[in-house]
């Protein structure tokens, strides 16, 4: 019965949303040369806490010619940091796999300044390809940047006080990663397997670079995402990935990388950063 309630919200969100193939509003680049940090701050945005040790894993099922998929996300909250623009950012891992193998291995940057907004300041992703036989053909790291080079600049993740209507740029490195978001809705009430959640904020994101992708994050005070919504062509729920577990490790750097790492999940064509 909870898993049918929890579908049944999730279509229930995407009817009341807007419609999928409305234009988002002009997205705003965040001026980041405007904002202060400081050394050491925790990121502690209500809607993107970012707690050293915490490991959130999400699940989805998909159809594959007929077959259904289990995606299985896992989003780690590393003890390291990367100083990027002068600015110490926490390093979250975030992998993806399929039936056992991984598919992608991503690096996040992120850093609350002292208004509370929460800064995307980059990433380093490898997405591991393969053949029919599951043989591992190749790398690469497309999608890859980091604020300060090559033009790249910094965007929100989470702004510190969002509002109904607020458009941003998350990250702005032209022709290579251009995603933007739009704050939907401050009120909205999402029940997972995980829980039931009110005063959601839920977001509609998009990028230019691939214009026939949309998708709604749902995001809970306290926690941070616990629901991802992709849309097909048809403006129907085409896709879902939920919270369904989150741990708290403490920092023993021999099993750091294992507990990140594990996992089994099918990777989506569109690389989903769940951080």
């Amino acid at each position: 019965m909870k898993r049918m309630l929890c579908w049944l919200v999730v279509l229930v969100l995407g009817a009341l949303s807007p419609a999928w193939h409305e234009a988002a509003a002009d997205p705003v680049l965040p001026n980041f040369g405007s904002a202060t940090f400081v050394p050491g701050a925790p990121i502690d945005n209500p809607y993107h806490p970012l707690v050293p040790g915490t490991l959130s894993t999400y699940e989805g099922e998909v159809e594959d010619d007929g077959e259904s998929l289990l995606e299985r996300v896992r989003v780690f909250v590393t003890f390291d940091t990367r100083t990027i623009l002068g600015v110490p950012c926490r390093v979250v891992r975030d992998t993806v796999w399929v039936d056992g193998v991984l598919e992608e291995d991503t690096f996040d940057w992120y850093a609350q300044d002292t208004d509370g907004n929460v800064w995307y300041m980059g990433e380093f992703s490898t997405e591991y390809e393969y053949n029919d036989d599951g043989n591992l053909t190749g790398t690469n790291h497309d999608g890859s940047w980091e604020a300060g080079v090559d033009g790249a600049q910094p965007g929100y993740i989470m702004e510190a006080v969002p509002a109904v209507g607020d458009a941003y740029y998350q990250e702005y490195y032209v022709g290579e990663a251009e995603d933007q978001a739009e704050v939907l809705s401050l009120t909205e009430f999402v029940s997972i397997d995980f829980g039931d959640f009110s005063n959601v904020l839920q977001t509609r994101e998009t990028t230019d670079l691939e214009p026939d992708v949309l998708e709604h994050k749902f995001y809970a005070p306290g926690i941070g995402l616990i629901l991802v919504n992709e849309f097909d062509d048809e403006g129907e729920v085409a896709f879902s990935s939920e919270l369904v577990r989150v741990d708290h490790v403490v920092p023993e750097p021999a099993s750091l990388g294992l507990l990140a790492l594990g996992g089994l999940g099918l990777l989506r064509r569109r690389k989903r950063r769940m951080a």
